[in-house]
């Protein structure tokens, strides 16, 4: 007969251990002190993108506000521009590393950057009135225009419908929108010039590359055509100046953040069905007293169901664009959340901010239209 072994004394505990082999738990853990014991579980978490983490921090790399932040076309790549007069590139993926800071583009704050749509070239304009185009694979610059006679605010690309050329539209405190022949062998000169009247804020094309919306001090949206070099129509509805114009996946709507705190999504459609081409009123991103040119953006993902814009309270707000409805209010900045941008292929968002730093985080997957 085998012995049957000593039961546990009352001060001992049966201990049930985990098998080896069990898939492991995407938690989120807290620790209110060094001490390992102290950490508490706050909640399990469904990840939805292929991040490190739920949310992850990029600082380090600026001394100033950052003015403007984008995912690279790929969306394996990131590119933000701050006042420090330095542009940093990251690596969106794990390890998440900042493997290039060009601080020689530019000698006054650059304010807008724009990644090539075909080649690995980046578009930076600034307060010394300089368009510069990079090449980021070799960290040099490959064209320097002076494009301007005031602080140039806002850029914008397209490809030009079947003549393969990429086009840079440009928007200055000069009152004008100068378009340029983008990549490395264009010319020096401007393909283009719109005399708006007033200093520019924002520029963008549109999805054909026919026409560009240029919003400006008077508080409307200028809407080009660059066939006629002439102004077609204009859009209405801002009581104060628009900060920021990004066009839907789809091209059929334009959206606006403004220094009144209002957001407005314009219907760009030929044939709109709303006489002032408004399709909805956005309220919630407090653009604040800075007059800071607050940048939006559009969900790629689900093709253009979420709209994004920061604010002056630190936070990130996220809306339905159908219903209207706020979806969410994300904190985590120390400063007013200058520019946001929708990763290209996943359901994550990236945000720059006035404390020098940029996070990134998952959303809920949307549906696609």
């Amino acid at each position: 007969m085998s012995k049957r072994p000593t039961p546990p004394s009352s001060d001992e505990a049966l201990v049930k251990r985990s098998r080896s082999d069990s898939p492991p738990r995407n938690e989120m853990v807290i620790s209110t002190s060094g001490d390992e014991r102290q950490k508490g579980l706050v909640r399990s978490v469904k990840r939805t993108s292929n991040l490190e983490a739920p949310i992850i921090s990029l600082s380090g790399a600026h001394s100033g506000e950052i003015v403007s932040c984008r995912f690279d076309p790929t969306g394996q790549n990131i590119a933000a521009c701050s006042t420090d007069r330095s542009v940093s590139l990251w690596r969106t993926y794990p390890p998440n590393t900042n493997y290039g800071l060009l601080s020689s583009l530019h000698k006054a704050p650059i304010l807008d950057l724009q990644w090539s749509l075909y080649s690995p070239i980046l578009y930076t304009v600034g307060a010394d009135h300089i368009l510069n185009m990079t090449n980021v694979t070799t960290g040099q610059r490959v064209r320097k225009i002076r494009a301007h006679r005031g602080i140039i605010n806002t850029l914008d690309r397209t490809m030009a419908g079947g003549a393969g050329i990429e086009l840079v539209a440009t928007g200055s405190d000069d009152g004008t929108v100068r378009i340029w022949e983008g990549g490395e062998e264009g010319e020096k000169t401007s393909v283009a010039v719109f005399e708006i009247g007033c200093p520019v804020t924002s520029v963008c094309w549109s999805a054909d590359g026919q026409n560009v919306y240029v919003g400006a001090l008077d508080n409307e949206i200028h809407v080009y055509d660059l066939r006629k070099c002439e102004q077609i129509y204009s859009l209405t509805g801002h009581t104060d100046t628009p900060t920021s114009l990004a066009l839907s996946p789809n091209g059929s709507y334009l959206l606006s953040p403004s220094f009144s705190s209002q957001v407005i999504i314009h219907d760009v459609r030929p044939f709109s069905p709303a006489p002032a081409r408004i399709h909805r009123v956005l309220h919630g991103a407090p653009a604040g007293f800075e007059n800071a040119l607050l940048k939006g953006a559009w969900s790629k993902d689900d093709g253009g169901r979420r709209v994004a814009v920061g604010g002056a309270d630190r936070m990130v707000c996220i809306w339905d664009v159908e219903s209207g409805r706020v979806l969410y209010k994300l904190p985590g900045h120390k400063g007013t959340v200058t520019a946001v941008d929708f990763h290209p292929k996943e359901p994550i968002i990236l945000t720059g901010s006035k404390d020098g730093t940029m996070l990134m985080g998952e959303l809920e997957p949307g549906m696609a239209i």
